[in-house]
């Protein structure tokens, strides 16, 4: 043995036989922790693989490996007659004392500093309890899922595999997609579109996200409904715009109150989900929306319409896009699957002029070369047979019951600390809670009880707070529905 010094440096090393990692590999990962504390120097002369290999109990095979290993990556050098070396090339560090706790163990803290911002401190949540009334998730057990995976097995298997997975494609989606899914929004949702209008996105978070970096520059104007969607509010944060939050009342964003902000500041675009207002859930009258489209086009701002939930209207047939009626060019729309189908799959869309969707698909390809062309052709499978249609057909009745059973349930067993309108549509009842109810010990006895539900937060700000919260009830069935309210009532 050439050094009892080295002899106990490398004792300590110690080899998991069980683990996934190569033997060759752990090893080689403790001889770089040692130099790269100092405990081996540059140039130091390493004990051979004979008398290693016993002391860590592997064989000598093995050693050369993990030896052979660091030499490829420039630690070790080996010369023939004399032995293997740390490398000579290895600044000198103050030795530390190995702590085998160390080794395979992530980095804890960066050595530099971070830009944090209050709003980036997005804290996400997953529920594991048998109850939920959630945000207003769908129902995954009716989403055609079958149909779904024939659509992409069929993708992974037919002709154009060179096309399909040899290069990139377009970053604003495939043709085969924006064609089907043009057509889709023709007929359904009453919009003007071709392909060309059409840009593919991994869900409505990342088209907000896109729009506010390519099209809002820092000290522009972005107003919004209060109370609102707070995801979408950081992200005018974080394009540093000046955000101004407007009062919403039964009948949607009050239009009268932007009529005044344009008058003295210049509007950059307005977010607002017409359809159902996140969270309330109520519409945007007629008349609103008309002032709103005229404003745009007088002032000159962007209407981004987030249209989360179109597809799931219960009192007649669902209102018809802002996008529909924008003779000028002045609506961004983007639309969601994971709405519909399950918030797993991440498939969404935005819909505007030629120029903006060519410079929206410049800008992503910054940060995202391009979408998921596989699945984006197997959701248009599914358009273009009429699997999407007949699903949400099946999908609206179904949710229709269940949302008058859970009203029904609410005023029956919750009438004396709840308070709720009956919405139109969407998967959600807006539901204020006495004020003597604090929401957040609800929700945490709730949770401790097996029931989901929300504690609030998301939907108080300093000038609103109506202690109120989103029960969904799509994604529940009926006997779920009734089990998750008998817990409340058990609770208040």
């Amino acid at each position: 043995m050439d050094s009892p010094i080295l002899e106990n440096i490398f004792r300590e090393i110690q080899l998991d036989t069980s683990a996934e990692r190569a033997i060759y590999l752990q090893l080689s990962d403790a001889i770089l922790l040692l130099i790269k504390k100092g405990n081996l120097r540059s140039g130091q002369k390493l004990i051979s693989s004979r008398d290693l290999a016993k002391l860590v109990g592997i064989n000598r095979i093995t050693v050369s490996k993990a030896f052979e290993e660091l030499q490829m990556q420039g630690w070790l050098e080996s010369f023939v007659g004399k032995g293997t070396f740390v490398s000579s090339h290895i600044p000198e560090v103050e030795p530390t004392k190995l702590q085998q706790d160390t080794i395979n163990k992530g980095q804890k803290i960066a050595g530099f500093s971070l830009n944090e911002k209050e709003y980036l401190s997005n804290p996400y949540f997953v529920p594991n309890v048998t109850y939920h009334l959630d945000d207003g998730y769908p129902d995954p057990k009716l989403a055609p899922l079958k149909e779904l995976y024939r659509a992409y097995r069929n993708q992974l298997t037919r002709s154009g595999i060179y096309q399909k997975f040899g290069s990139y494609g377009s970053p604003d989606g495939s043709e085969f997609y924006k064609q089907a899914l043009s057509r889709y929004l023709n007929d359904s949702r009453g919009l003007n579109t071709t392909e060309e209008n059409i840009l593919s996105i991994r869900g409505t978070l990342m088209g907000i996200n896109l729009v506010c970096t390519a099209l809002i520059k820092p000290g522009d104007v972005v107003v919004s409904g209060i109370p609102g969607w707070q995801r979408a509010e950081h992200n005018f944060l974080h394009a540093k715009a000046n955000h101004i939050g407007i009062p919403v009342d039964e009948h949607g964003l009050v239009i009268d109150k932007l009529k005044k902000i344009c008058k003295q500041k210049k509007v950059r675009m307005v977010y607002v989900t017409p359809h159902h207002h996140y969270p309330t859930t109520v519409s945007l009258r007629i008349d609103r929306r008309l002032e709103l489209l005229r404003l745009a086009n007088e002032y000159g701002f962007i209407i981004f319409e987030d249209d989360y939930d179109f597809d799931f209207h219960y009192a007649h047939r669902p209102l018809l896009p802002l996008a529909s009626a924008d003779e000028n060019g002045m609506v961004i729309y983007c639309g969601s699957f994971s709405k519909s189908f399950s918030p797993a799959f991440r498939m969404g869309y935005l819909v505007a002029s030629e120029n903006v969707i060519k410079h929206l698909a410049n800008v992503r390809m910054l940060l995202d070369r391009q979408g998921d062309h596989i699945l984006d052709n197997a959701m248009a499978e599914l358009l273009n047979d009429g699997t999407v249609q007949r699903y949400v057909r099946k999908a609206l009745t179904i949710y229709e019951e269940r949302r008058d059973y859970f009203c029904n349930l609410l005023s029956n067993e919750l009438d004396e600390v709840v308070n709720f309108t009956i919405p139109d549509g969407g998967m959600t009842v807006w539901t204020k809670f006495d004020k003597r109810i604090n929401l957040d010990v609800l929700s945490q006895k709730a949770y401790a009880r097996g029931l989901y539900i929300s504690d609030g937060k998301m939907h108080q700000y300093p000038t609103y707070n109506e202690n109120a919260i989103r029960l969904g009830f799509a994604s529940s069935s009926i006997e779920q529905l009734a089990d998750s309210v008998h817990i409340l009532k058990g609770l208040v």
